[in-house]
């Protein structure tokens, strides 16, 4: 709690920041509503989507983990509190983020892209399980964020690419621009921290750099649905370790922090070792699934 309360002046200056940079936009805008038709006139078939199966996959999925918005809220709320210039952020964060989910599924429904009967199912389902941060500490959850807001801005952008559909790549490029404003906001907050108290701050990355995971890990057939994202390239573990996770160390320069303590050096060998570990993974994988591309 003492570093939340040092950490508050930076809040209130990144959020000036942040309001000053954020533009407003409406959902109903990027959504082809001139496409829509009646489900009870005109049942959903699998024929009358024009996103792929992989693409269906990676959008249903990101838009699944929009939905999650509540179990956020709850979450940064309890840690960052309700007053003052972390309330503010709270509540400002919370209001953006509501509207991806919104126009994401009505560009869904519209289009027919995906069934709109299991799409609700899943919806239910994903908010009856919530999300559960854990015992996270403040900082934990500052470089938990940090990450996963990156993570879900690469995730957004590749889809919307990947779906060959100028509408969804509008809008998903769209709703990408607020997950990269809210990365710079913790991102900053996580260097601010660094500074207030390193050892703790590098305790933190390292924890959640090795044991990340993306929120929607609790939708229905999540790792199923992880492989085809993956083998689509959509976002796999290359993506992770070269646009997710070294950008940040690279900001934060986490490699160059001189005079930390035995734990904190510590931890930052494991990093390098589990930073390696992924690299070569990924190439693995790449390499594994080069010859299946081609064919």
């Amino acid at each position: 709690m003492d570093v939340l309360i040092e950490l508050e002046p930076v809040v209130a200056a990144n959020l000036d920041r942040h309001l000053a940079a954020a533009k407003e936009w409406m959902p109903h805008e990027y959504v082809p509503w001139g496409d829509g038709r009646d489900f009870e006139v005109e049942p959903w078939t699998p024929d009358q989507s024009r996103l792929s199966p992989a693409a269906q996959v990676a959008f249903e999925v990101n838009l699944l983990t929009e939905d999650n918005l509540p179990s956020y809220h709850f979450e940064i709320a309890s840690r960052f509190g309700r007053d003052g210039a972390w309330g503010t952020w709270v509540h400002q964060w919370t209001a953006e983020e509501g509207r991806h989910a919104m126009c994401m599924r009505d560009y869904l429904l519209v289009t027919r892209a995906v069934d709109p009967v299991a799409l609700e199912r899943d919806r239910m389902g994903q908010l009856r399980t919530g999300y559960d941060a854990g015992q996270k500490t403040p900082l934990e959850v500052l470089a938990y964020v940090s990450f996963q807001e990156l993570a879900t801005r690469v995730a957004h952008r590749n889809t919307g690419r990947y779906t060959n559909d100028a509408a969804a790549d509008r809008l998903l490029a769209r709703v990408a621009a607020d997950e990269n404003l809210h990365m710079i906001f913790y991102r900053d907050l996580v260097r601010a921290a660094l500074e207030i108290s390193p050892e703790e701050t590098v305790l933190a990355i390292v924890k959640e750099a090795t044991g990340f995971e993306m929120p929607g890990t609790g939708i229905r057939d999540f790792t199923r649905r992880a492989v085809q994202i993956a083998k689509a390239g959509i976002y796999d573990l290359r993506i992770h370790h070269d646009d997710v996770l070294w950008p940040l160390l690279r900001s934060w320069k986490v490699f160059d922090l001189e005079g930390l303590s035995a734990p904190a050096e510590q931890a930052r060998e494991r990093l390098a070792a589990f930073l390696a570990d992924i690299d070569m993974m990924a190439t693995a994988y790449r390499a594994k699934r080069a010859p299946v591309g081609a064919r």
